[in-house]
Parts: C-alpha cells; structure tokens; sequence
C-alpha cells in the first residue's frame, strides 16, 4: 500500500523539480527527502525519479503517479473538512496570504467581523505579492491566498484549487497636481506616452499591468523610478519625478500631497482580484466562514457585482511544473 504521506513528498518534487527545494517547503532534510522518495519506489516497484547530478527529473511514471497524488490530496483535505463540518464548537486556525491593499481594504474588515461572528478562530496573514500567494497556498503553507488574476500573475503547480473573484477595479493615473494633466476630467493613456514613468518592481503584478496597457495603446513607457509600495509612488509623483497608473483601492487610504488621480478614458485597465483554496478544503467551517466575510466586505468595493457570482467557486486543475 502506498504511504500518502511519500506521495507529499512527490508532489513538493514536482512542484519545486529538486530535492533541496522540496525538502525546504516541506521543512525536511534533503536526506530524508531523498529516503522517502526511494521508499515510493520500492513501494509501487517502478522508477520514478530519473537523476541528473544533483537534479532528478519525473519520469512518464512518476508523473502519472503525482496526478493521483493531488486526487489523493484533495479526498483527505475534504475528508478534514467534513470532520471540521461536523464538529460542534468551531475552534482553530485560518492562514491567509494577500498583497497589501488587500489586505487593508478586504482581509482586515473581514478579519474584524471574525472576531465577533467566530471569536474562536485565530487568523494568520501573510503579505504576499504575486504568484507568492499561490505558491504558499501549494505548499500548503496557508489555507487562503488572494491573487490579481491574469496569466504573469499565476504559478504552474501540480496543486488544483477552488478559486472564485472577489472582485475587479480599474488603474486611475497619478499625475502631479502642478502639471497640465492635473486639470484633465480622463486623460487617455496615448496622451501619457512622452511622459517620465514610476512603476512597481518587475514581477509586481501591477508593474506587468501596466507595461501591457501601454503596449496596447501603442508606446513603451520610459520607466526611471520604481517601488512596490504606493505610497513611495504618490510622493515620486508628488514630487514631480513623473506619473504612475495605481489601482483604485490601493491608494483610496494614501494621503495624496502633491498628487491628481485621474481616471483612464475609454476602458481602463483592470485589476482582477481572486481567492482561491485547495480543493477539498472549500467545505471547512473555518475556511467558509472567512471566504464569506472576505466576499461580503470585497462588494463594497465593486458594488454592482452580485454576491452570488462572486461567491462561486470554479476548480482549477493546474500541469506539473
């Protein structure tokens, strides 16, 4: 009989492709990485590891097995959750990882609600920016992850997930308020082409964003300043040392001197927010508990979106990696 515990193993060696990373995720030895993977083998009698040096690969086997070890997964996940589900007195820990304006605008409001509506639940946040989110939830590093929806923004893991969206917000332009643009009611984004640009790091979905946007109307943005953190990018831009696209929530708390906000003309682009979950673990009184505050308190900021869209859940089955 196969131990589900070594087929764990086999998917933290498909995710990450070594065994020192897999053995990090996993808060392993490589040694005992290495052991657990060579006891599988010997369990179904067949190779399914090819080494290289220091490196191993999947063979066509040892693929097939890791796809039934994320069934495997998700059946003692749901079988958790349905335990939790029948349990009288819902008392336990919720771990969730967001980037920072949703963690201000959604996960915090939601996690002051918990405390009265579920006293006994303990939440843990960590700040998590792009496809960090998803990996800690692969990992099964936390139980929840909200993510920014769109192809740069996702990692290929052998990990299926419920994902459902929270919801959607435009970019408005930041603009220094002595400037001509300052007095603009929209301001198409072709009109920004000549100007100096401050971005997000690269790798930060919004930096990704907005590089697109730009493309799309035509022009490659001359970037001379960056940062993650928005607030950095209002007092550049208060500054005068150029202009920035920001999501609309993510500067709705920033105090602004120096700094217009205009909207976009036409169809601005969007920021598409979404929660997702491991497969089986959707049921968990817990987790449901702070999927539903989440969706209540993200209606605020796109309030023409029904609740019942915004709280279906779709399964999303992701290729090894």
């Amino acid at each position: 009989m196969i131990d589900p515990r070594r087929l764990r193993v086999l998917q933290a060696v498909a995710l990450h492709g070594t065994v020192t990373a897999a053995a990090r995720s996993l808060y392993l030895s490589p040694s005992a990485v290495s052991q657990q993977l060579s006891a599988l083998e010997r369990e179904v009698g067949l190779d399914l590891f090819e080494r290289h040096g220091r490196n191993i690969r999947l063979t066509s086997l040892g693929t097939v097995l890791a796809g039934y070890a994320v069934q495997v997964s998700a059946i003692l996940e749901q079988a958790e959750a349905d335990l939790a589900a029948s349990a009288i007195g819902e008392v336990g820990t919720v771990s969730i990882a967001a980037f920072p304006s949703a963690i201000i605008e959604v996960v915090a409001p939601a996690l002051r609600a918990l405390r009265t509506s579920a006293p006994h639940l303990r939440a843990h946040v960590t700040d998590a920016e792009g496809a960090a989110a998803q990996r800690l939830l692969a990992e099964g590093h936390v139980d929840v992850s909200l993510s920014v929806d769109y192809p740069e923004a996702t990692v290929s893991t052998v990990q299926e997930f419920s994902h459902a969206r929270l919801y959607s917000e435009p970019l408005d332009a930041l603009v220094p308020s002595d400037s001509d643009l300052a007095a603009s009611a929209q301001v198409s984004l072709s009109r920004l082409a000549g100007e100096v640009w401050i971005t997000p790091l690269p790798g930060n979905p919004i930096h990704d964003l907005t590089l697109l946007a730009c493309q799309q109307a035509g022009f490659q943005p001359r970037v001379e300043s960056v940062s993650n953190d928005f607030r950095a990018v209002s007092a550049l831009v208060g500054a005068g040392l150029g202009i920035a696209l920001a999501p609309r929530s993510a500067i709705a708390a920033v105090d602004l001197p120096g700094v217009s906000v205009v909207p976009l003309r036409g169809r601005p682009p969007r920021r598409h927010v979404f929660v997702s979950v491991r497969r089986g673990t959707e049921g968990h009184p817990l987790v449901n508990a702070v999927l539903n505050e989440l969706h209540d308190h993200a209606s605020a900021l796109e309030p023409r979106r029904g609740r019942s869209a915004a709280r279906h859940l779709e399964h999303e089955g992701r290729g090894p990696a």
